[in-house]
């Protein structure tokens, strides 16, 4: 393997003003190879400019990955100018003689290894080990130097001190770095730096401690970030703060952490204490040098000595105390203790402190705990003598009075009984030092304290409901672990609690088809339970009985019957009675509950029909005789769905993917309801896009002639009468614009089963044709959609509003469901299959994208009006407001740019030259036609297939040609003519022959432009990747590299993952383009250099 590539491909690497410079370097003679290896093959060059730099390049996975050592090199990036001019004197390197090669392969490194080699084989001394040889290859050449890091601690204000780094290095004497910023950056960059005539420091001559590089480089990242910092703090502080100390690198606090086991591992490292130097860092947790000692000072009182206060520097900041060159962590509390104890201290010029006999406890009880915290304490024994120290006896008295809560505390220690309310001290230990356990007492009165009680000096009181509740039920199991509770009756009796769990049975009643709700709890009446139902939908955490008591709403028996309430769509006016009903649709994802335990009790008729749902082949209805074998296993599956659902009066939607038969599911399930259809003269409607109306048509009479049926087409007269005379019709087919101009004459009559055919399109519950739909009265109704789910959850609402508008609740109350919950409602009702699924013995489908570079004359063309376009949008993009309005003028000149990259002549009348993928279009059919293949060709620009088709006319191709204009009859014909053999290409617009249509004839599709929405491309594709098709389906889809096209490829693959989580995996995805999606479609193309 070697390097392959022409200057054409450095230009699309690094771009045309980078390969511009770096075609200045290399013919000036800029670049020298270090190592070059054609077999691996690999280049290590020094290009030379206004310094050197290293530059090295490989080839990975069939593509050349560069490095460079300039400060702007970016490998996210096009590749820099220095890269460039390596990469065009590789170019030459074929020509050298073999000889040359040879040497170039031969790097320092290598030299080294072979110079160790014939020292170690060479040496006279055989028996000498061959440790020396092979440190010798391992160890870094240069020369080793040595470099001293000086922790300083000054002070950055009044007792504020702050940690410095100062370096020194050199040859045997070290030498102070005055401007540590520079010399940090200088290295990353080999920059010579001159400390005196007897030492130059030279980063390609010498070299630092691997420790010491790790703690440069952190060093180098704070620099950079004061640097920033500064920079970005001049505009608001007139200039930047103060002239940095040159010689010092102040280290913040936040990244003290890093430093410092960074610092630690350095061998060379000084601490400079105020002046005071110590050489070596030490670390450790032991105590501080602090002593505090407590001692009686005289009759009138105690004293607390201290010592060792002058002999530390705390750093709160850092969370260190600095002794002596020794470095103490402290919790960051602890470290603000001492730095404030240290500062009371020095204010006051001394080193003890006076204490009286009234504050010796609190101080025993709350200052040494913390003291022993931060250094060594010590009682004198005459102190030790006087100490009581016992545990702790906690108790709180609870009562109930004229519905107030009572509440009473008492600390005890041995005899002594103390009231912690009280103002002064109730209690007398005489020359006795009680140690009170001060923790667990503010423990408890911090949770007495934010209970929501009241306090006064004799106790607690509380009167606010849900308060009570709150410590009753949720704060006593806490205190009960720090004291003794003492309730009252009226106390114990507040909160009731039932000896079993609530129960919510589940049943069917058969005669309504309703499902019937009760709610059963134990000591409980009919009528209280109608107000906790209610208390539980209204979300209360308890309920406050007739009696007073307070029932508890919480736990995971009411959790799931709250989860069961909510997800099921009860109202307050459903629960007015203990036994409740709603529709059974709207509980049929109760089954999901059935392992809650007690909580839910299902009956056996639910039980039975939720069964049945979700294995809808149980049933087992017969499948009409002329269809079985024609019906494949998942299809029959699909119609035992669809007859199930009927049988229980549900409504669904058959999703599966194209090509999969949804039709042919439908024409099987109104043949088995044909004797019904005609005994109760209910005809049957489909409404589908006109389109398709002749499509269904020819399906019914192919598999289910013995049906009679109608297209209510023609002048409004005719549709008229033909919808006035339906009698001895089983089957009506309308579309949707006839539905909505008709609506009044549909509305008139039932209908046993109403189909809809391509759903999605009222998807928008707004529209005409959505409330047209909803109004049609039938038995059964189903959807059928390959795209269920194209843009937002809503429209999955709509679809199900038209043909089971039981199942979800108002459109306002669906949009608050969670996901999870709308799917697991839909679930039953929608049925979606994969090809992959159900089809394993359907041809593969290869799909490629074939991007090509414009041509010069369009490349001019697409510049200009990107250029323009750019111009006049780039103020609106910031503003969502001007965005918003001037939305249509930006699409339409993005839908330029697209034309551009098809074919300019769609919108330049007098434009003569060519299109860079109409040429590779026309590669495309010759080679098509050479092997055999037949094709199918989409665009959404009929203008543009119109360029296709007088270009196959001149060539003497015949094709068949399908657009929005052809009539709904002329299409099946059609589709019908190509599919028998006649003709090899089939021209159709992405809008009218990407849905409904078989065009199984065809082997090859092309894309010859990409869409917004990648589910209507796959629609097309799937025209010829369905049922039926025998032969391997190649999808090609044509793009122009570096355009707008490149764009909208990028963002179909990122939305073909949106909604697996409410339908299933391989579902379509968001059709419309997005307020981010122009902007980031904007972003490219900002020069030439990306075409």
């Amino acid at each position: 393997m070697s390097f392959s590539y022409t200057d054409d491909d450095v230009r699309v690497l690094c771009g045309r003003f980078a390969f511009e410079e770096g075609e200045a370097i290399w013919q000036a003679g800029g670049v020298t190879i270090l190592r070059y290896d054609p077999d691996k093959p690999f280049c290590e060059a020094n290009v030379r400019t206004n310094r050197d730099l290293t530059v090295t390049a490989t080839r990975l996975r069939g593509e050349i990955v560069a490095t460079c050592t300039c400060p702007d090199f970016d490998p996210e990036d096009k590749y820099c100018e220095h890269v460039a001019a390596m990469l065009l004197h590789l170019l030459e390197l074929p020509e050298m003689p073999e000889e040359a090669l040879n040497l170039a392969r031969i790097s320092a490194s290598d030299q080294l290894l072979s110079s160790s080699i014939l020292d170690l084989f060479g040496s006279r001394e055989r028996g000498q080990s061959a440790l020396l040889g092979s440190t010798r290859y391992v160890r870094d050449t240069r020369i080793p130097v040595e470099i001293q890091f000086t922790c300083v601690i000054f002070s950055s204000g009044y007792r504020n001190y702050r940690i410095g780094i100062e370096l020194r290095t050199g040859l045997g004497r070290l030498y102070v770095v005055p401007d540590i910023r520079a010399f940090i950056e200088g290295i990353a960059l080999n920059v010579t730096r001159t400390f005196s005539k007897q030492f130059t420091f030279n980063p390609a001559e010498h070299r630092f401690r691997n420790e010491d590089y790790a703690l440069l480089g952190e060093l180098a990242r704070i620099s950079r970030n004061e640097a920033l910092y500064q920079e970005e703090a001049a505009p608001f502080n007139g200039k930047a703060r103060g002239k940095p100390n040159n010689r010092m690198l102040m280290i913040p606090p936040a990244d003290w952490p890093t430093v410092l086991p960074l610092l630690a591992a350095c061998p060379s490292v000084l601490i400079d204490q105020e002046g005071t130097v110590t050489a070596g860092l030490q670390i450790n947790d032991e105590a501080s040098p602090v002593r505090f000692e407590f001692g009686e000072q005289d009759e009138s009182g105690f004293q607390l000595n201290v010592e060792g206060l002058d002999k530390i520097t705390v750093l709160p900041a850092y969370n260190m105390v600095l002794s002596e060159g020794r470095m103490k962590r402290l919790p960051e509390a602890s470290c603000k203790q001492l730095a404030d104890f240290k500062n009371m201290l020095d204010a006051s010029h001394r080193r003890h402190v006076v204490i009286s006999p009234e504050q010796i406890e609190p101080f025993m009880e709350k200052v040494v705990p913390e003291l022993m915290k931060l250094g060594q304490v010590q009682v004198t024994r005459s102190v030790s003598e006087k100490i009581v120290q016992t545990s702790l006896q906690a108790r709180l008295y609870l009562d109930r009075i004229r519905d107030r809560l009572l509440a009473e505390l008492e600390f005890q220690y041995g005899e002594i009984k103390i009231n912690p309310l009280a103002a002064h001290a109730d209690y007398k230990t005489g020359d006795r030092i009680l140690l009170r356990d001060g923790d667990r007492e503010n423990q408890i009165l911090d949770i007495m304290e934010q209970s929501g009680f009241i306090t006064t000096e004799l106790g607690y009181y509380m009167q606010d409901e849900d308060s009570e509740y709150e410590f009753l039920r949720h704060t006593i199991p806490k205190l009960e672990k720090l004291l003794q509770v003492h309730a009252t009756s009226a106390v114990k009796t507040r909160i009731v609690a039932p000896n079993t769990p609530p129960l919510l049975k589940v049943e069917v009643d058969e005669r309504t088809n309703w499902l019937e709700f009760k709610f059963e709890l134990t000591g409980i009446s009919d009528d209280e339970i109608r107000s906790v139902l209610r208390s539980i939908v209204e979300k209360r955490r308890y309920h406050r009985l007739q009696e007073g008591a307070l029932l508890p709403l919480e736990g995971k028996e009411y959790e799931a019957i709250t989860r069961i309430i909510n997800e099921t769509g009860f109202l307050r006016s459903d629960l007015n009675q203990s036994v409740f009903r709603i529709p059974v649709a709207r509980g049929l994802h109760l089954g999901d509950f059935e392992n809650e335990g007690r909580t839910i009790q299902l009956g056996k008729s639910l039980r039975k029909l939720l069964a049945h749902i979700r294995n809808p082949d149980h049933l087992e209805f017969e499948v009409p005789v002329t269809l079985r074998h024609v019906l494949r296993d998942y299809q029959t599956y699909g119609f035992q769905w669809m007859k199930t659902l009927a049988h229980y009066r549900f409504g669904g939607i058959l999703a599966d993917d194209m090509g999969l038969g949804k039709t042919i599911q439908s024409i099987a399930f109104l043949l088995s309801c044909l004797p019904e259809i005609r005994e109760l003269e209910q005809p049957a409607i489909i409404v589908t896009p006109a389109s398709l109306m002749y499509n269904w048509l020819s399906e019914l009479k192919k598999f289910a002639p013995e049906i009679q049926v109608i297209i209510a087409d023609g002048t409004r007269p005719e549709r008229a009468a033909k919808l006035r005379s339906l009698k001895g019709i089983d089957v009506v087919i309308t579309s949707y614009p006839l539905l909505r101009r008709d609506i009044e004459l549909y509305v008139q009559r039932f209908y046993h089963t109403v189909i809809l055919d391509e759903a999605q399109a009222f998807k928008n519950h707004t529209t005409q044709t959505a409330q047209a739909v909803k109004a049609l009265q039938a038995k059964n109704r189903f959807g059928l959609t390959g795209t269920p789910l194209e843009n937002r959850v809503e429209e999955l609402w709509s679809i199900f509003g038209a043909v089971f508008p039981e199942l979800f609740p108002a459109r306002k109350v669906f949009s608050d469901l969670p996901r999870e919950n709308i799917a697991r409602r839909a679930r039953p009702f929608l049925l979606r299959r994969l090809k992959t699924d159900v089809l394993k013995e359907l041809p593969d489908k290869i799909e490629t994208l074939q991007a090509t570079s414009l041509l010069p004359e369009q490349k001019k063309l697409y510049v200009s009006y990107l250029a323009k376009l750019r111009t006049e949008t780039v103020k609106h993009l910031d503003n969502d407001r001007s965005f918003q309005q001037n939305r249509i003028k930006i699409l339409a000149g993005l839908t330029r740019l697209r034309q551009i990259c098809c074919h300019p002549a769609l919108f330049i009348t007098d434009y003569e030259g060519s299109s860079a993928k109409f040429e590779q279009l026309f590669e495309i059919v010759e080679e098509c036609r050479s092997t055999g293949k037949r094709m199918l060709i989409f665009s959404q620009f009929t203008e543009m297939l119109g360029l296709i088709s007088k270009e196959l006319v001149r060539q003497g191709i015949t094709y068949f040609y399908l657009d929005g204009s052809t009539k709904a009859a002329e299409r099946v014909e059609l589709c019908n003519r190509f599919n028998d053999g006649e003709k090899d290409i089939f021209l159709a617009s992405l809008k009218a022959g990407g849905t409904g249509l078989n065009l199984t004839g065809a082997d090859t599709v092309v894309l010859y432009d990409l869409w917004w929405n990648p589910a209507v491309e796959q629609q097309a594709a799937d025209r010829a990747h369905r049922i039926g098709q025998t032969k391997v389906v190649q999808v090609i889809r044509l793009a122009a590299h570096g355009t707008v096209e490149d764009k909208m490829y990028a963002l179909q693959e990122r939305k073909k993952n949106m909604i697996d989580d409410i339908i299933r995996p391989g579902e379509e995805q968001l059709s419309s383009l997005t307020d981010a999606d122009i902007r980031e479609i904007l972003a490219i193309g900002a020069d030439e250099r990306d075409l």
